[in-house]
């Protein structure tokens, strides 16, 4: 009984150290923004409690709905777009249904290896108006006055985002997907392959609900990386133009460093925060409902 309590004991002391980054580290930024965020706190000088008013501007704010609806066009993206891509790209190559899979993997992967920023600046320089875009259609259309102008559309400005966001991180989800289906017993597949089952059968049948547990965990960084896209966008354009593709930390990042509206910046963190987290709860319920109709 002495021994069970001293391990005990010793696993508590074990956990503390990081237990208190933790907290340090985590949980009380987050409080500290709800607490700021019903304040009124500009240019370094607080100056009261406001209750909700700051989420209540926020809310009736039409360039916080762009940037919201900017950011569920990325999360779109990634859960409906690298997910699915991932998957049939990693199933590709665990078959072997294509030629120098080795090299097919490493061109893959290469686009998560370079920084977001070059990688917002090389797209750049594709997309400008006298950049690759520009010049390819001009020699496909035989028009010589043609420039793209595509960030100018208010409904089209996010495409090169989404694109890029696409063709980058891809190859994060088709690794782990590639490296799980490998654990695949061959003689499983060989089964359903005896029971005459195609190629398709045996990815949608087989292969993706062997995929359960990966699925979720890939839906969870899909939804969390989709409010981490301030670094691509704000060097790509820079919210710009007229607010077309700002995202929310964009927002986040203007007012409470551009405007020192620290308040209101709290506000939109704990949003942010509140959004997310309710959205990995019901990727949870998703997952859980998956996981009863597979068992």
């Amino acid at each position: 009984m002495v021994e069970t309590r001293d391990k005990r004991a010793s696993y508590y002391l074990l956990l503390f150290p990081a237990l208190v980054i933790y907290l340090s580290v985590i949980i009380f930024p987050i409080g500290l923004s709800g607490l700021l965020s019903f304040t009124r706190w500009r240019n370094f000088v607080l100056t009261g409690f406001v209750g909700f008013d700051n989420y209540l501007v926020i809310l009736r704010d039409p360039e916080f709905h762009r940037a919201l609806w900017n950011n569920v066009q990325i999360m779109l993206t990634s859960v409906l777009g690298q997910i699915p891509l991932g998957i049939l790209l990693a199933y590709l190559l665990f078959r072997k249904l294509v030629r120098g899979t080795r090299f097919f993997e490493m061109i893959i992967f290469l686009p998560i290896t370079i920084s977001a920023v070059v990688v917002a600046l090389l797209w750049n320089r594709i997309f400008s108006p006298v950049g690759l875009y520009t010049n390819m259609v001009r020699v496909l259309t035989g028009n010589p006055d043609y420039v793209v102008r595509i960030f100018e559309n208010q409904d089209w400005a996010m495409v090169p985002i989404l694109v890029v966001l696409l063709w980058m991180h891809t190859s994060l989800y088709m690794v782990m997907f590639l490296a799980n289906m490998q654990r695949i017993p061959s003689s499983t597949i060989e089964a359903a392959k005896l029971d005459g089952a195609g190629e398709f059968t045996i990815l949608t049948q087989v292969v993706v609900p062997s995929l359960a547990n990966v699925l979720f965990i890939s839906s969870i960084f899909a939804i969390s990386g989709s409010f981490k896209s301030f670094d691509l966008v704000f060097a790509m354009t820079g919210g710009g133009p007229v607010n077309y593709t700002s995202v929310m930390s964009i927002y986040l990042y203007r007012h409470t460093f551009t405007f020192n509206n620290f308040g209101y910046g709290s506000a939109v963190s704990v949003i942010m925060v509140v959004i997310s987290v309710g959205l990995i709860t019901l990727a949870r319920w998703i997952y859980g409902r998956f996981q009863k109709k597979y068992d």
